[in-house]
Parts: C-alpha cells; sequence; structure tokens
C-alpha cells in the first residue's frame, strides 16, 4: 500500500525554491520524493533547495536515503517530532535543519 504523500513548490523573495512536503515518506513513494527532488534541484539553477518536512508526519529509512545526495545544495525544515530522526541519520552534521 502506498502512503499518501503530496508535494508544493514555490520560490522564495530569494529566489530559492521551497518544496514543501506533506504526508508519510516511506519506500512505497520514496521515489516520488527523489523525482521531486530533482526537480526542484533542476529548477533552482545551483540554488539552494529548501524542503519543508513540516507535514510530514512519518519518513523511514528509504525517505532519508533520498535526502543524501542533495546535502550540499539542501536546507531542511522540520518539526520538533521530525528532527530528532533527521539528527539520528546524521543529516544535522551534512546540511541545515530549521525548526
Amino acid at each position: 500500500m502506498n502512503a499518501a504523500l503530496t508535494f508544493a513548490t514555490s520560490r522564495r523573495p530569494s529566489g530559492d525554491i521551497l518544496l514543501s512536503a506533506v504526508g508519510e515518506i516511506d519506500m512505497s513513494n520514496a521515489a516520488t520524493l527523489a523525482a521531486a527532488l530533482a526537480d526542484a534541484h533542476r529548477d533552482a539553477s545551483g540554488r539552494p533547495v529548501t524542503l519543508d518536512l513540516t507535514g510530514v508526519e512519518y519518513i523511514d529509512s528509504a525517505g532519508l536515503a533520498v535526502l543524501y545526495p542533495h546535502v550540499a545544495t539542501l536546507r531542511l525544515v522540520a518539526t520538533d517530532l521530525l528532527a530528532p530522526v533527521l539528527t539520528v541519520a546524521g543529516l544535522d552534521d551534512l546540511t541545515t535543519i530549521a525548526d
């Protein structure tokens, strides 16, 4: 069964891309997240991409794995519930995580 996951893309006043995710990220839809991130990075033309995870209730290792190839230009926004998961995965050492 596929977990529900939706995305919205916008541009911040700075010109940076904001990709907002809502739902759950697991192995059933990690490829969808990967495609959305690839599209956002392509549209960003080398500028940072912010991935807003405040609407994400759950992320598993497949979802976390999708984030690693983008850490050089990826900024994450997470809730207090999700931020520790990102920290345990080591993402706080590789990119910016904001709440």
